[in-house]
Formats: C-alpha cells, structure tokens, sequence
C-alpha cells in the first residue's frame, strides 16, 4: 500500500512539472516570435526543487539513521553522546548545501542568461 502512495505521489509531481513545462514551451515560443529572449523559469524551478529535495531526503534518511544510532550508543556508554553528534552536524550540512544550490539556481542562473 505504501508503495502506491509513493507512485501517486511521484505521477502527481510529473503531472505539475510537465504542465509548467507545457506552459514555458508556450511563452518561450511566444517570445521567440517577438524576437524576445526567453527564460525557461518552470524547468528553472524544477532544477531547484530537485537540488533541495534529494540531499534534504538523504539528509534526513541519514539524520534518522545517525540519531538512532547515537541513542543506542548512549544507552551503553552515556559519556560519548556528545561526541557522536559531530557527525549529525555533517549530515545537515548536506541539507544546507542543497539549499544554497538550489538559491544559486534560482537567483543566479537567470541572470546569465
């Protein structure tokens, strides 16, 4: 059952990207014809999207993994607890830059165009 919830999940976002495609194609070609330079701002915002959703969801797979970890490591030897958490820092650091990429796409990439 989980597992079709994820495909409908995944066809849905398929579904908005390709109509935010459909309607850039429609005003890049629309600009074309004025002899406009365009920006594909929808696939822009898919790059974006997907700069932030894959280290955010393999930053929190390995969060919930570390975390786990670190409490059963606790359970045992409590003094090391705060040691282990160096580790977390390194994890949330792949969020953070999965976030600034994400910026740099949205704020840079149209200007160099």
């Amino acid at each position: 059952m989980r597992h079709g919830k994820l495909l409908t999940i995944l066809a849905l976002t398929l579904l908005v990207a390709g109509f935010l495609n459909m309607g850039c194609a429609l005003a890049q070609e629309a600009g074309a014809t004025a002899g406009q330079k365009t920006i594909d701002f929808g696939m822009l915002a898919v790059g974006a999207a997907i700069a932030i959703a894959l280290p955010g969801l393999g930053a929190g797979i390995g969060l919930g993994m570390a975390t786990s970890s670190i409490a059963a490591a606790g359970a045992e030897r409590p003094e090391i607890i705060f040691r282990l958490f160096i580790y977390v820092v390194f994890i949330e650091a792949i969020a953070i830059y999965g976030l600034i990429v994400s910026i740099f796409i949205m704020v840079i990439l149209p200007g160099a165009f």
